[in-house]
């Protein structure tokens, strides 16, 4: 069962508060209205929908992602999530069960799961930079970011495990 190893480290407001897709996410299609009021309570308007691109926005203070027209040219859109795995994940995290979430998760797997690719990415290039994972916050930032647009943060045990598994392989 795929859904036992879905496991974002975020919750959408916490991913809110530490600065997602520059800021857009809400300006245009779906309404920040749908979701609770909590998670935007205290942010500036332009953290969440900004009708511009704030890179300043974003955690790690760089441009990341793919535009909305490229999501919708290679097909990663459902019609019920016109924004994208971001506002599946928000309808998953308040308790909606969806045809489309096998696929969803599939695509988070493969993103940023034990074996993602971005996820065994930012680690080799930790390990290669010399830095600590504390230490690492200008290692790649804009893989972190995307890291991040999916609800993933580097951390010392996923670090430690990827070292393990990286040192076992001959």
């Amino acid at each position: 069962m795929i859904e036992n190893q879905f496991a974002p480290m975020l919750s959408p407001q916490e991913m809110l508060r530490k600065g997602i897709f520059g800021g857009t996410y809400f300006a245009e299609i779906i309404s920040y209205e749908d979701f609770p009021e909590a998670w935007f309570a205290g942010l500036a308007p332009h953290r969440y929908c900004s009708p511009k691109y704030l890179t300043a926005v974003n955690c790690f203070g760089v441009r990341s992602g793919q535009t909305q027209r490229e999501w919708e040219a290679k097909g990663w859109m459902h019609a019920d999530d016109p924004r994208g795995w971001f506002e599946w994940y928000c309808k998953y995290y308040l308790g909606r069960r969806h045809a489309d979430d096998a696929r969803q998760i599939k695509r988070w797997l493969a993103f940023c799961g034990p074996k993602g690719r971005w996820r065994n990415t930012i680690y080799a290039k930790i390990e290669k930079s010399g830095f600590s994972v504390a230490d690492c916050f200008n290692v790649s930032p804009r893989i972190q970011q995307s890291l991040l647009h999916w609800s993933y943060v580097v951390n010392e045990e996923d670090y430690f495990a990827w070292l393990d598994g990286a040192n076992s392989n001959p």
